[in-house]
């Protein structure tokens, strides 16, 4: 007897949505293709304009922010960087934050007609003051989560390390690799988000889905003479595109995530007007502290109501 099985990616959300008290908004998975032929991937969560877009971290997907989106409870977009889920990956492999920030600028007012609340973690907190900095009338609100272009270099090395290997038995190993390196939230949540994040060879084997796999070591390389690899994550044009945001500036730092208090303290003397948040979270807050970091979200939403 054949068994129904719902096989789309949003089959996760109605437990979800149900295990903290919620209604599963409508979901879709739209893409935009750009002028050079590569698309850009994202999620859309409720109806209407997106009032709130999410930007994910190096080597994570869209669906990191599901969680986070459930609990936020207004229309989102979670969207896809180049080379990561849905999103096509780069020839020239670059993908520092201005060049993420080019594609999303460009796919953004087609699927948005308002300026919204732009959430970035990690990378995509670098990309998220990148594209505010470039384009301000499309954003009126930039939360970077627990990333600053000055990060003490401990946190890009232990993403070296885990994307060291990037070859797996099955997903079971490679969920108890993210769990030791204190990536995931439960491992329930490690789980779901390695499947997002993973593909079975024709072999068997698991490897991660995205480009930063094969990457780590580039990307996540530090400045050197302050300057930066080609293409690497951390560059100091960041401090440059945090002080071009015009629009209110909040940085979360997760107090067992990358950011340290020294960070901290260089982020308050460079950027004196712009608000710190401190949240109790490993470095991937919208997974072990979803709660907490939609609250901080919802709040910017209703100061421009």
């Amino acid at each position: 007897m054949d068994v129904p099985t719902d096989i789309s990616e949003f089959r996760y959300l109605p437990a979800q949505a149900e295990a903290i008290g919620v209604r599963p908004p409508a979901a879709e998975r739209i893409g935009f293709t750009l002028s050079g032929g590569r698309t850009l991937s994202a999620l859309r969560f409720g109806d209407g304009d997106p009032r709130v877009v999410l930007l994910h971290g190096a080597g994570l997907n869209a669906h990191t922010w599901d969680t986070t989106i459930l609990r936020l409870g207004v229309p989102a977009l979670a969207i896809d960087l180049a080379g990561h889920g849905d999103s096509s990956w780069r020839d020239d492999v670059d993908y520092s934050a201005r060049t993420l920030a080019a594609d999303i600028a460009e796919a953004l007012p087609h699927w948005s007609h308002a300026p919204v609340v732009l959430v970035g973690q990690s990378l995509g907190g670098l990309t998220a003051a990148a594209l505010a900095s470039a384009h301000p009338e499309l954003v009126r609100d930039v939360i970077v989560v627990d990333i600053t272009p000055g990060i003490d270099a401990s946190g890009p090395a232990a993403l070296r390390e885990f994307f060291r290997v990037s070859d797996f038995a099955d997903r079971d190993e490679l969920v108890e690799r993210a769990l030791a390196f204190g990536l995931g939230g439960s491992r329930e949540d490690t789980e779901r988000g390695v499947f997002f994040n993973s593909r079975i060879r024709e072999d068997g084997r698991v490897e991660w889905k995205h480009h930063f796999a094969h990457l780590a070591a580039r990307v996540f390389a530090e400045p050197q003479g302050g300057s930066a690899a080609p293409g690497a994550v951390l560059s100091t044009d960041g401090w440059d595109d945090l002080a071009g945001v015009s629009a209110p500036l909040t940085l979360v730092r997760a107090t067992r995530g990358y950011v340290t208090s020294a960070d901290a303290d260089d982020y308050r003397r460079r950027l004196p007007r712009a608000d710190l948040v401190e949240i109790d979270a490993t470095h991937n807050v919208q997974e072990t502290a979803p709660d907490v970091l939609a609250d901080l979200i919802r709040s910017r939403v209703n100061d421009g109501m």
